[in-house]
C-alpha cells in the first residue's frame, strides 16, 4: 500500500523540511515501503531556495540528509496528491485548507496532533525564535507517531 505525506509551513525553508528530512531518515531506517514524502509552503517568498541555515545545520549535525530539497509554494492539486497533508501550526493548518478546498482526499492535520501530551497546537517557527533544536526534538517524537500510525496501516 503506498501512502504520502506533505508537510507545510509558512515559508518552506524551516519546519517543514526539517520535517520532510526527518521523517525521511526515520522511514527510511524504520522499513516503511512505498511512502512519497515531500514539503511545501503556503507562501511563495522563498520559493527555489534551499532549508534554512539553522535546519541544514541541526539536520547536519544528526547526519540526516536535505540533498536536494528546495521550497516550493502548496498547489490546490496537492489536496488530490497527498494521503496526508500535515500543517506545521494553526495558521498553516487554515492557509492549507483554503488552498486545497474542501473537496479534496487528503486528509489534514496539525503536526502536533500527533504528540498531544505537549499540550501546545503549534511547532514553533525558528525562523523567528531561533530554535531550531526545540523544533528538532518535536519533529523527532512528532515523525515517530507518524511512522507507527502508517506502519500499522501498511501492516493491518
Amino acid at each position: 500500500m503506498s501512502y504520502s505525506v506533505l508537510f507545510v509551513c509558512l515559508g518552506n525553508i524551516c519546519r517543514s523540511p526539517m520535517a520532510e528530512a526527518v521523517f525521511r531518515d526515520k522511514a527510511s531506517k524504520a522499513g516503511l515501503r512505498e511512502v512519497e514524502i515531500d514539503s511545501a509552503g503556503t507562501g511563495d517568498w522563498h520559493v527555489g531556495k534551499p532549508p534554512h541555515e539553522g535546519t541544514r545545520a541541526i539536520l547536519d549535525t544528526n547526519l540526516i540528509s536535505y540533498d536536494g530539497m528546495r521550497a516550493r509554494k502548496l498547489k490546490a492539486e496537492d489536496g488530490e496528491k497527498f494521503d496526508l497533508i500535515v500543517a506545521m501550526d494553526t495558521n498553516n493548518e487554515r492557509d492549507i485548507r483554503s488552498i486545497i478546498g474542501s473537496n479534496t482526499r487528503a486528509e489534514v492535520i496539525r503536526f502536533l496532533s500527533l504528540v498531544p501530551e505537549k499540550g501546545i497546537d503549534d511547532v514553533p517557527d525558528p525562523y523567528y525564535t531561533g530554535n531550531f533544536e526545540e523544533v528538532y526534538e518535536m519533529v523527532g517524537e512528532g515523525c515517530d507517531r507518524l511512522i507507527a500510525r502508517i506502519a500499522s496501516r501498511q501492516n493491518g
